[in-house]
This record gives structure tokens, sequence and C-alpha cells, in this order.
């Protein structure tokens, strides 16, 4: 049994053929592995089928949905690992927070926690609230084969963010005014939103998925100063708990946090278009790196991006091993034939 879940985990697949597992390990294997964040939909016109008449929330909730979109873009694409389709505020809306996906602005918070008793006041997740997250696990390994399955989740920063601010913010002024003003506070809501992920990743681990990401969409609005006081103590208390499976951090617009985030905990550090990958690499202590073609370069003409992912290879052989992505996810309106043009180039190399 597992012990955070108290539900049978499933034997843990080995998949000795994986180019990404074997990088994720800090190998290199013979084929660079690249897959895409925000791979499964947002581009792909049978994505957008699928969720004409369902919100987000409901396609995360449903098993066979949620692998159907979790499937297409490994079977269009060609990646070398699937990414489990969900999103960040997923074990937030399980454990009963008030939260939506509002179309055109993001996850939206109905009542923002800015006191010491709206923290209190915060449900704990158990994992039978994400059991639909974890059947889609299991109806995965069956479509898989022996392509990985990454799980994930929100980092405790960029949850409490949403929390704070009562939906998406450009300055994060309600966020950073009570770290400061109520250091107590914020840390209490941080070591249980910390919680509420490591129960969401442990959920996913016991199901059987092969690696983990760990998400900080807005550590980037940080100092390095900050990380430290206020994040990397709640960070390191999710990723402690990870210990089967490969753990991958990423953060946009954290090239200044890069040592930091990689003393978390992390096994490979993901990295946003800003940074090279060698300098990033280094920064991070020698840890293998993920990225970092700029999204919207798949806008551009096919020399153009065959120059930019040739460069960004030969930047990422200066780690000790490297997966290739992009530096975000894949933006709207992309032409799904630049990403598996692209696929196909890195495996080329």
């Amino acid at each position: 049994m597992n012990p955070a879940t108290d539900t049978p985990a499933r034997a843990r697949r080995t998949l000795p053929a994986s180019s990404f597992l074997a990088a994720a390990r800090g190998e290199r294997p013979d084929r660079l592995p690249v897959w895409f964040m925000r791979q499964a939909g947002r581009s792909l016109p049978e994505y957008r089928a699928l969720r004409t008449d369902t919100s987000m929330l409901q396609a995360c909730f449903d098993p066979e949905l949620t692998t159907e979109i979790t499937m297409q873009p490994v079977r269009r694409h060609g990646v070398d690992a699937a990414i489990l389709f969900s999103d960040i505020v997923v074990p937030l809306y399980a454990a009963g927070i008030g939260v939506d996906i509002v179309p055109g602005t993001g996850p939206v918070v109905a009542s923002p926690v800015r006191t010491a008793a709206d923290v209190v006041a915060l449900p704990a997740l158990a994992a039978a609230q994400v059991k639909q997250v974890t059947d889609a696990v299991g109806l995965l390994l069956r479509e898989l084969g022996d392509t990985p399955l990454i799980g994930f989740a929100g980092a405790p920063f960029t949850l409490a963010s949403y929390l704070v601010e009562g939906g998406p913010s450009r300055n994060h002024e309600r966020t950073k005014a009570l770290m400061y003003s109520a250091p107590d506070i914020w840390h209490a809501l941080m070591a249980h939103l910390a919680q509420i992920t490591a129960t969401f990743l442990e959920a996913q681990i016991a199901a059987g998925v092969d690696a983990v990401q760990l998400f900080d969409s807005w550590a980037g609005a940080l100092s390095e100063r900050d990380y430290r006081r206020f994040v990397l103590p709640h960070s390191a208390s999710v990723l402690d708990r990870i210990t089967s499976v490969p753990r991958f951090h990423f953060g946009v617009g954290t090239g200044s946090l890069l040592g930091a985030m990689a003393e978390a905990g992390a096994d490979v550090i993901g990295v946003d278009w800003r940074t090279p990958l060698d300098v990033a690499s280094e920064r991070a202590g020698g840890l293998p790196v993920q990225g970092n073609l700029d999204p919207a370069l798949l806008f551009a003409d096919f020399d153009s991006v065959s120059g930019e992912v040739r460069r960004i290879a030969a930047e990422g052989r200066h780690a000790p091993a490297h997966v290739f992505n992009l530096g975000h996810g894949v933006l709207p309106g992309t032409d799904p034939d630049m990403i598996t043009r692209t696929v196909e180039l890195v495996h080329s190399l």
C-alpha cells in the first residue's frame, strides 16, 4: 500500500528503451528526447472538437476524455513522453476549494485567501478525491505502450498566488504584501498547499506515472532572496516526498532562480527560452536540463525554427543530459505540422 494514498500502488514500469527516462536519469541516450508542454490540446483541431461542449475542469475529471486528449499529441507528433492532461488547480477544485477556470481569463477563486482564518478554513486533499485522475492514469498506461507518462502539479507558490489574488495577476501585489506583512499566515498557507500538491503527485505516482513535473508558473515574479525565504522550503517539502520517479521542476522567467530551484530537489531543471541551456545547467549545479525553444518561434518559417533547434541542441550538450522542449507551453494557433516537423528534426539530431 502507498501510505500517502492508502491505495495499492501499481507496479512501476521500467521502460528500458525510453530516451526520455534515460535523460531524466542524467544519461545520454542515442536519440535526443522531446516532448512539449501543453502538447495535449490547444493547437490540435481534434482537441478543440472534443472540448466544444465541455469545460476544462469537466474534461480533467472525465477519465476517458483525459485519456483521449493526452494521447492525441503522442499519436500525431511522435513525442517521447505524454503528459497527463490536467490543470494546476485540479487538486484545489477536488479538495473543495471554490475555483473555476474561466475561458479567456484563467483560474478564478470565489473567496480569496488573505487571513489566518481563511487558511484554517482551507480543506485538505485526500487521494480518493482525485480518483477520476488516477483512473485516467490507469487507462493511459494501457494505451501508451512504451511511451512514458508524466504526471504534474502546480507548485505551492503559484497556487498560493491564485488563491491570494483571486485569479491571474500581473504584479502579484496582494501576494507579496501578504508574504511580507503576515509571514506566519503566508507560511501556513504554503505548508497547506504543499500538502495538497504532494498528495496529488503521490496519487499519480501510485497510479503509475513514470515521472512528475512541478510547475511554478509565477515564481519568476520573485527575487532570489524572496524565493529562498518564502518559497524554497515549501517546494522542497513537496519534492522531498517524491522518491520513486524522476522529478522535473519548471518555472517561467526563473533564470536568476535556477540555482535555488535546483536546491529544492529536482532531478531535471526546466528552462524557459530566456536562458541558454549551458548557462542554465551551470547555474543549477550541473543538473540535466529541459527546454527551451521559444513557443512563438513555431510561427516562423521552418528554416528559422531549424536553426534555433540546432542551436538549442548544441547548448544542451554542455549539460549532463537534455530533454528537448519548449521554453513554455504550445501557443494556441500553432500549426500542428510545425510541431511534428520539429519533433522529427530533434530526433534526427
